[in-house]
């Protein structure tokens, strides 16, 4: 069986001639292989690594657990998608609303426990019927506001919890950052997270020498004297040692808050497999049901022990095209060294320690770039708002989402913010499409052209017809942290 682990030296060894690339099945010499894996792990500091500390779980377990989630993605696809997985900033959100209801990690790790089964089965699915079964349900429309509302829910978490903590901080750090992001190229550019995150580190270890204790709210929100930079976790942990692990607790309404990130998932993966495979010039259309399952099972296996769920990321996409290395070997480099990481409690402590106005500044960005996925996606599908049969159900599910609206049913269970957004977008969308007239049930587009040309000409995962394509081009709108660069390259 073909596992996707031998790979011919591409041509010395050294570096890709002009306008040359290293496919997957190629690599380079080992020591620059190992370099670029390391470069992958530090492209998605800024991302990967905060969203377990934003969503209360141990960083260490978190990167221990995406080189896990990443070597059972290579070996799913056998070797033929280049990624490594991350902490899906996709949840943040839902750990937030899940604490805020007297939650515990062991309850945020049950229901994005059942979030990672379900993606699973989604990814069964569209290997055997297609992406006709995703463009079915969700549409762009649909999947663009869900995405939207996920990342302004979080809009509350910043403003109430972190940006109070050191807000002259956060002011500068969100100012640093948005420097990186636009005025920095290639590499640089993808790491502009990372890179906030040790101005803001720096900063606020001077601020200390300068300044002495800051007197504001702390992390738990109690106004008091304290350290900006609180460092003497870092003194107490080991150099090597076993993450701490939990089982998952399941209860239905963390579960409930949680499976609309199914869709945002299913986009994130979507995107990666059509970039990677508009760049390395292969069709992996038939390898999307497998790239999503794959998705299922690392974050069923990370969130089985304690850790939070992984997917893939736009700073992955952004080394490829700036290296030109697809090579799967370099991601095996990867996965090994986020394994290293994990069994270091000295390194999860550093990762702790961020400061709280850091993470403030930091999110202010974060936060915003994930909603506005998903007006990317809208933009890449030539959604149109004018046709009330879109504009209605996103509108009044995105306010209701980003409002934290609340529907109480009985004295026990009710619906609020992310999972009732999301279900009145996607069952508002559905029953108003079902009594509308013809002619807005016509309205273009609901696949752009490229796409459905797709599902006419290609077949799914077991020849039965359909298509494991672009999800809708909301995929598009695409991984983490990136504005769904993939679609420009398409067109």
């Amino acid at each position: 069986m073909d596992l996707g682990v031998r790979w011919t030296l591409h041509g010395d060894g050294r570096t890709p001639a002009p306008g040359a690339v290293v496919r997957p099945d190629e690599r380079l010499s080992w020591p620059r292989t190992a370099g670029l894996g390391a470069q992958h792990v530090v492209a998605m500091f800024g991302a990967s690594f905060v969203a377990p500390v934003l969503m209360g779980l141990d960083p260490n377990l978190a990167i221990m657990m995406s080189g896990v989630a990443t070597i059972v993605f290579l070996l799913a696809t056998r070797g033929r998608v280049p990624s490594y997985l991350g902490c899906s900033l996709s949840f943040v959100g839902v750990a937030a609303v899940i604490r805020a209801q007297g939650g515990s990690s062991a309850t945020v790790t049950g229901a994005v426990f059942v979030v990672g089964a379900a993606l699973f089965l989604v990814g069964l699915a569209v290997r055997r019927f297609g992406a006709r079964i995703i463009h079915a349900t969700m549409p762009p429309i649909v999947t663009g506001a869900v995405v939207m509302l996920i990342g302004f829910n979080l809009a509350p978490v910043t403003a109430a919890t972190y940006w109070p903590q050191d807000q002259w901080t956060a002011l500068s750090v969100m100012l640093f950052t948005g420097l990186a992001v636009v005025c920095l190229r290639g590499f640089w550019s993808r790491i502009a997270i990372f890179l906030g995150l040790v101005f803001g580190y720096a900063l606020s270890w001077v601020l200390d020498l300068v300044f002495g204790r800051i007197h504001s709210a702390d992390a738990s929100g109690k106004v008091t004297d304290h350290w900006r930079l609180d460092l003497s976790g870092v003194g107490q942990a080991d150099w090597i040692g076993l993450p701490n692990l939990h089982g998952p607790s399941f209860e239905w309404s963390a579960i409930l808050v949680a499976l609309p990130v199914v869709i945002a998932l299913i986009a994130e993966n979507a995107g990666h497999v059509k970039a990677v495979g508009e760049m390395t010039g292969d069709n992996l259309d038939d390898k999307l049901g497998t790239a999503i399952s794959a998705d299922g099972v690392g974050s069923m296996l990370s969130t089985a022990v304690g850790g939070p769920p992984n997917t893939t990321y736009s700073e992955n996409i952004g080394v490829m095209a700036a290296t030109r290395v697809y090579s799967t070997a370099a991601y095996w480099a990867a996965a090994c060294f986020a394994l290293l990481f994990g069994l270091c409690p000295k390194f999860g402590a550093v990762v702790a320690a961020i400061p709280g106005g850091v993470l403030g500044g930091i999110t202010v960005i974060l936060y915003g770039m994930i909603g506005l996925l998903g007006a990317q996606i809208w933009i890449n599908a030539k959604v149109d708002l004018r046709n009330p049969l879109n504009l209605v159900p996103a509108a009044a599910g995105i306010i209701i989402g980003v409002g934290n609206v609340t529907m109480e049913f009985t004295d026990t269970f009710s619906l609020s913010g992310i999972a009732l957004g999301s279900l009145v977008v996607i069952t508002g969308y559905h029953a108003l499409r079902a009594f509308a007239p013809a002619h807005l049930k016509t309205q273009p587009p609901l696949l752009d052209a490229g796409t459905s040309a797709y599902d006419e000409n290609s077949g799914s995962e077991d020849g039965r017809g359909g298509n494991s394509g672009d999800c809708g081009n909301s995929g598009n709108g695409g991984d983490e942290a990136d504005g769904g660069g993939t679609q420009r390259a398409k067109s």
